[in-house]
């Protein structure tokens, strides 16, 4: 009986979830990822924070590393919780820690441990539980927009510093750095788990009135669900994490050293270059959803393919320019690509193990995130100390990107083990 029931019942639910129920729960998604993004904006806090209690540049800078770490583990957590209580609970868990992490950073004055443990640590666990619920939601709702909605969900992300950089450092001269803390931490609590009131999974089965996938997707996307155990016997899954570590190692050893680099490279002002880094924030944006997009029409593999390959040419070219206006735009380029891994590499991996269990399968793939975050600027900052110039380290980083664009080339989807749904490696 129940057998007979569930072609009947299961589908109408499904057709009742509208249109704009989904933008509207891609639309508090987009909300939540502008406050979580908040966190780029950390380099804002740098030089107060010297001033005010005489911690070393490198010192304040770990903040920003163990949040970054910590996000992606989150991200893994969250991601298997959400299995058993829905979005909803951890995005309201994320945005207390977070808020409470920013508030509690406000109590550090002289104590650079605390400020490890509130903002780096408490911090990062909410950024990170936060983080994964719009991703790991969103590309339920949207089976038909999988690149452009996660793209759009990070774009979000990626502009939280544009939003938050002007208004922490006006904030800052007002008020001053711990007060600053102490208001933004009640502004991304309320920024977070607002929105998150909206999250919710969409009915099983759930697909868009008409909707049915088009061969070039159905070509690119496996026949079943993978649990996360059954993902991690897939190799696969750590060519996907190593294209994601990859891509982010190289656009984050350019977020980490932007300003000193464009002034030696170009011999341009302090304030010169400190605009550079406001105007290569964009590109880390619009390359999340901008991508994330194109991936839809020409597929993910492509796309790591090509930024790979674009990235092996910028590197290369960066010691060799003069011109600020052209040392801008290949640095733009890059972060155009960094962020473009984050808005595709979600779609890629729901593509690949199912929609089903993405939030676990995903959020561990993120910890390529937390890894590449101490790669990436600890081999350029060490070659540059090293050698005495950006040269040798570009050119490094040109030649690991280079390497890098052999896993697009090879990796192929799963094989489901149907013979009847199994999806081709030569057709992929």
């Amino acid at each position: 009986m129940a057998d007979s029931q569930r072609p009947t019942v299961v589908p109408s639910r499904p057709e009742a979830a509208s249109s704009t129920n989904r933008w509207g729960i891609a639309a508090a998604g987009v909300v939540m990822q502008i406050a979580l993004g908040a966190v780029y904006a950390w380099s804002v806090f740098r030089i107060p924070l010297t001033k005010a209690f005489g911690w070393t540049i490198s010192q304040v800078t770990l903040t920003f590393t163990i949040a970054i770490l910590m996000l992606g583990f989150a991200a893994f957590v969250g991601g298997l919780w959400m299995r058993k209580v829905g979005p909803r609970r951890v995005a309201i868990v994320g945005g207390i820690l977070y808020g409470a992490g920013v508030f509690l950073a406000s109590f550090s004055g002289g104590h650079l441990y605390w400020l490890y443990f509130s903002y780096g640590v408490i911090g990062g666990i909410g950024i990170g539980l936060g983080y994964i619920v719009p991703v790991a939601t969103l590309v339920k709702w949207f089976p038909d927009k999988r690149g452009m909605i996660t793209g759009i969900a990070v774009a979000g992300f990626g502009a939280g510093a544009l939003l938050t950089a002007p208004i922490a450092s006006r904030l800052i001269v007002s008020v001053g750095v711990l007060k600053t803390f102490a208001i933004l931490g009640v502004a991304y609590f309320l920024g977070v788990t607002i929105p998150a009131l909206f999250m919710k999974d969409p009915p099983p089965g759930f697909k868009p009135a008409g909707w049915q996938p088009s061969a070039a997707q159905a070509k690119q996307r496996v026949a079943r669900d993978y649990t996360l155990a059954e993902a991690l016997k897939k190799w696969q899954w750590y060519a996907l994490w190593a294209m994601l570590f990859l891509n982010t190692s190289a656009g984050i050893s350019i977020i980490s050293q932007a300003a000193p680099m464009t002034q030696e490279i170009t011999h341009v002002t302090a304030a010169v270059a400190a605009g550079m880094v406001g105007i290569i924030s964009i590109a880390n944006g619009a390359g999340r959803f901008l991508w994330a997009w194109l991936s839809d029409a020409i597929g993910r593999r492509a796309v790591f393919l090509s930024m790979f390959l674009i990235q092996a040419v910028v590197f290369w070219m960066m010691p060799h320019v003069s011109s600020f206006g052209m040392f801008t735009t290949l640095a733009f380029i890059v972060l155009l690509c960094y962020g473009g891994g984050f808005g595709t590499m979600p779609a890629f991996a729901t593509d690949y193990f199912g929609p089903t269990n993405v939030g676990s399968i995903y959020g561990l793939m993120l910890t390529a995130w937390g890894f590449a975050g101490v790669l990436g600027p600890t081999l350029i900052a060490t070659v540059r100390q090293r050698t005495g110039h950006y040269s040798e380290a570009l050119h490094m980083i040109a030649v690991i990107v280079l390497i890098s664009a052999v896993l697009p080339l090879i990796t192929h989807p799963p094989e489901t083990g149907s013979p009847k749904k199994e999806v081709s490696p030569r057709a992929a």
